[in-house]
This record gives structure tokens, C-alpha cells and sequence, in this order.
């Protein structure tokens, strides 16, 4: 009986491991692949959003910002480099995907920042966002929330 009783619980956290695994959405000539976050600690007021963003289109596309749910707002922010220090600025006009180019967002480099945090984001949980961008206007995504120290989105699994 003992075997039983434990089966279903370990079938239903295996089973809810798949609903945090990132999606892939397009609107028009924009694919934004795997959206992701890490999971923060309690009282972080900001975090780290992630994906790619391709334009098969002919004209360019800006991603100018978004909202979510779990945050006050979102920004498009860029790390660099200069000179031996590690830099951080927002851009305030947005980030240009150029047509036919691809526009990567992950840690270290161009990145979605989530400001003022309303909870704290736990790692296999999925946070609801809607990024906008200045022609294609806004699209819903669901950001999977990764471990802390994720560098990547989970791998998808295929079935």
C-alpha cells in the first residue's frame, strides 16, 4: 500500500518538472524562444529575464519594454565590458532586432531587467510577462523560473 501512496506523488512531481520548461511564441515575422528567469531570494526587489528574439521579417522591430505580474515593470538593460570593468546600463529607446537577425538576451550580455519584484521567484514555477516591442506590439510569454545559479534554460524535453 506504502508503494502505492507514493507512486502518484512521484508521477505528479515528475510531471510538474515539464510545466516549468521554457516555450517558444511568435507574433508576425518575431519568434521569441525560451524565456526563462532564475529563482530569486527572498526580499530581491529585481531579476534577470532571458530569451532569444529572432525577426524573419523584412523591416526591424524594437523591444521597448514589458510588465508582468510579479514585477513593477521591465527594462531592457545591456552588461559590457569597457576597459577591464564590468558595466551595466539600461536602454531607455530599447533594443533593435534587425530583419532577419536574432537578439540574444542571457546573463552577462543584453538582458530583461524585472524591477521591483513583488515576491520572490521559486525555481520551478512559471511567472506571466507581456514584453512589448514597437511594431509588433505586446506579446504574453510565460518566463520559467530556473535554479539561482542557472546560466540556461532547462532543456526541453521531447515527447
Amino acid at each position: 500500500m506504502n508503494a502505492l501512496i507514493r507512486y502518484p506523488a512521484a508521477l505528479a512531481f515528475a510531471l510538474a518538472g515539464f510545466a516549468a520548461l521554457a516555450e517558444d511564441y511568435a507574433v508576425g515575422p518575431l519568434k521569441l524562444e525560451q524565456p526563462w528567469t532564475r529563482a530569486t531570494p527572498a526580499g530581491a526587489k529585481v531579476a534577470g529575464g532571458y530569451l532569444t528574439v529572432t525577426n524573419a521579417g523584412s523591416a526591424p522591430d524594437r523591444l521597448v519594454g514589458g510588465s508582468s505580474e510579479v514585477a513593477g515593470k521591465i527594462e531592457i538593460h545591456e552588461m559590457a565590458l569597457n576597459n577591464g570593468v564590468m558595466t551595466m546600463r539600461g536602454l531607455p529607446e530599447g533594443l533593435e532586432i534587425k530583419p532577419g537577425g536574432k537578439a540574444e538576451f542571457k546573463p552577462g550580455g543584453y538582458h530583461l531587467m524585472l524591477m521591483g519584484l513583488k515576491r520572490q521567484l521559486k525555481e520551478g514555477e512559471s511567472i506571466k510577462a507581456t514584453l512589448v516591442f514597437e511594431k509588433a506590439g505586446p506579446v504574453a510569454v510565460a518566463f520559467s523560473v530556473q535554479s539561482i545559479g542557472a546560466r540556461a534554460p532547462a532543456a526541453a524535453h521531447k515527447h
